[in-house]
């Protein structure tokens, strides 16, 4: 019972301290570095305690059926995760490649080729990402 008011409160934590930091904090360049720092050790801190809590415990032989079933819901955030983050990657690599290349295009057209090769490659992050999810999940 205490260590679901303890989680409960953590998770008002991860809510109310980062926007409190925000609010609280100087409009300059350097202030809001230090509140986003402070926010990203808050939030992680938090997790990071409360994962312990949730997971620190006594496991009996007919838990451990539940267990084995608990696991596939971290094989899902690890595939998301990895589609996720490497589509964000790709697009940001992409965005790049891509102004890049048009800007050149612009100048001299014979380097088309080029050009459609790096921003091919910036796109291929995206798909190594969802192969590694299907990895994951398979």
């Amino acid at each position: 019972m205490l260590a679901q008011i303890i989680l409960v409160i953590a998770l008002v934590l991860t809510i109310i301290v980062p926007f409190g930091s925000f609010l609280a904090s100087k409009r300059t360049k350097g202030g809001l570095k230090a509140t986003l720092a402070f926010n990203a050790f808050m939030f992680f801190g938090i997790i990071i305690i409360a994962n312990i809590m949730m997971f620190s415990g006594h496991v009996s032989a007919a838990e451990t059926t539940a267990a084995a079933a608990s696991t596939d819901g971290w094989r899902y955030i690890a595939a998301a995760l990895s589609t996720g983050l490497s589509c964000i990657g790709g697009g940001i690599a992409t965005a790049s490649a891509a102004s890049a290349a048009l800007g050149a295009l612009s100048e001299d057209s014979s380097i088309m080729g080029k050009s459609l090769i790096f921003v091919a490659l910036a796109e291929g992050i995206a798909l190594y990402g969802l192969i590694v999810s299907f990895t994951i999940l398979g």
